[in-house]
């Protein structure tokens, strides 16, 4: 329905996340800490912080580990901001950077080095935001479920959208209804694999320079590596 497909891009990430559990739950855990300073460590009455529970569960986060997080977020001294970068990568691909830091300056500076580095630009805010709409994304495993069955089980918990092809369901929902429908959706009992609010791309370029696809995929990394950096969504049809 959508046309929006990037299961492929998650199982990358997954596979990453193996491989950089540490990382990973650093920054889980940062943007749990900064969810309890926002709105408390109830995650009853706090629904920024069930969803970023259940984010950590997700990635395997143990409950042990989310505890002491939101034990220690309301005594942490440390005070992160959240800036979002806009910039194109080669040949024009747009690239937004959300991150979480306590040092402007630095990630600044290192954002504009990745971009300068691998043959794109860091750019205004805006610049390439439009070409992205922010949805409620979220990723069900298929299973032996019945495609009629469950489409009509999303859009009842409230889905804008489903995407259907391939092994997992995409569903999309609107920001403020992402909470809502993914606690909907996982007191049903279906097996959700991700769950984010994300910025979707509304087109996708396909690169086909052997120097294009290197030195996207190395800014792609580079700022996945870093630790101030939360998301990084593209439009490169990878």
């Amino acid at each position: 329905m959508s046309g929006h497909s990037k299961w492929k891009n998650i199982l990358h990430k997954k596979e990453k996340t193996d491989a950089q559990r540490a990382k990973i739950f650093t920054k889980i855990g940062r943007e749990m800490a900064v969810a309890v300073r926002e709105g408390g460590p109830d995650p009853a009455s706090n629904s920024k912080l069930r969803d970023c529970i259940a984010k950590a569960r997700s990635n395997n986060v143990p409950n042990d580990n989310i505890k002491r997080i939101i034990e220690r977020a309301s005594g942490d001294g440390a005070s992160y901001e959240t800036i979002t970068y806009e910039g194109y990568g080669p040949s024009g691909v747009a690239v937004i950077v959300d991150t979480m830091t306590d040092n402007r300056n630095r990630t600044a500076g290192e954002m504009r080095h990745y971009f300068d580095k691998f043959g794109g630009n860091l750019g205004a805010t805006g610049c390439v935001s439009w070409q992205f709409d922010q949805k409620g994304v979220i990723i069900i495993s298929k299973d032996d479920l019945d495609e009629d069955e469950a489409m009509l089980s999303f859009l009842d918990a409230g889905a804008d959208d489903v995407d259907t092809e391939g092994e997992v369901f995409e569903v999309f929902t609107a920001p403020d209804d992402f909470s809502s429908v993914r606690e909907a959706l996982e007191n049903a009992g279906f097996a959700i694999l991700e769950a984010n609010v994300e910025m979707v791309p509304q087109n996708y370029i396909t690169l086909s320079s052997e120097d294009d696809l290197k030195n996207m995929q190395k800014l792609l990394d580079a700022l996945e590596d870093n630790d101030d950096v939360q998301n990084v969504y593209h439009n490169w049809e990878e």
